[in-house]
């Protein structure tokens, strides 16, 4: 990292008030908690537009004490745009779209548990994820989110420069293969592998953000193998600072809403034997230009 914590990369996020809900941002690179929201109603339009923007403002939004049932779960999803299927993880029975998040004493993992961005080795990676933790462990069991603006904008104009055009490949077999076989679930023929630009630009905001994560991210395309190794083992390590970053606690009934295209995030499985489990609904996404 080349900038101060107290630079303008983590300084200049949108104040403007909002009407209908009440915004509490978490730090000031990421991160807000939203109340007066009840998820478990239709949202007005007047609400709905101003959770965009919040999101759009602070790429990851915290609700608290939202007891969802799986319907309203996936209406709020939807209400963003279509909804995506993993590629490989189990899902609740009868509804395909949602993904089961659960850790217990008998689990010899748990989910995401290193910097990644949700499925990025599809073509068109998910726009959002809405995971809704139903219990949770009553200590630990915390979430880790960076924001990727951060990220980019404190590499130096050099480093930037060098990025700028290169593209990554991202690819899902060395993660996916056998993940799930101790769920009961059966490995796919083939897993989505994809190339995507090191320097993403937001189709909402206009921001770049840094788009290369440690969990599919192989190697960068038109480099020697021992260069790309290089270059990305150190992006690995910037985008972790923690000047870029919040840290969600979680409570029953929690919702944690984040950006795909901007963020990655890190959850921490310190809170074994406890048990862990939710919900998550994919917000399908486009093609990173």
């Amino acid at each position: 990292m080349t900038k101060p914590a107290t630079a303008p990369f983590v300084a200049d996020r949108p104040r403007l008030a909002y009407r209908h809900i009440r915004v509490r941002a978490l730090t000031p690179a990421i991160g807000a908690e939203i109340e007066g929201v009840d998820l478990t109603t239709d949202l007005s339009e007047a609400v709905f537009a101003e959770v965009e923007r919040a999101f759009a403002e602070n790429l990851v939004l915290f609700f608290r004490d939202q007891p969802m049932t799986p319907e309203q779960h996936l209406s709020f999803g939807r209400r963003f745009g279509a909804l995506d299927i993993h590629p490989a993880a189990p899902s609740a029975a009868g509804y395909p779209e949602l993904m089961i998040v659960a850790a217990d004493e008998h689990s010899s993992r748990a989910n995401g548990e290193a910097w990644h961005t949700d499925v990025s080795c599809n073509a068109e990676p998910p726009m959002g994820s809405i995971l809704h933790i139903r219990t949770s462990p009553p200590v630990g069991g915390d979430t880790l989110f960076a924001s990727m603006y951060a990220a980019w904008d404190a590499l130096s104009d050099g480093m930037k420069a060098r990025l700028s055009g290169l593209s990554a490949v991202h690819d899902g077999e060395h993660v996916y293969r056998g993940l799930y076989a101790g769920q009961g679930v059966a490995d796919r023929p083939k897993y989505p592998s994809s190339t995507h630009p090191i320097a993403r630009v937001h189709p909402v905001t206009g921001r770049t953000a840094l788009f290369v994560n440690s969990g599919f991210t192989t190697r960068i395309v038109g480099l020697a193998p021992d260069e790309s190794d290089a270059l990305l083992k150190y992006l690995f390590q910037h985008l972790q600072h923690p000047a870029f970053q919040c840290r969600f606690r979680w409570t029953p009934d929690a919702v944690a809403f984040w950006d795909n295209r901007c963020t990655q995030h890190h959850a921490v499985w310190d809170y074994w034997p406890a048990r862990r489990f939710g919900h998550r609904v994919t917000v399908k996404g486009d093609r990173p230009v």
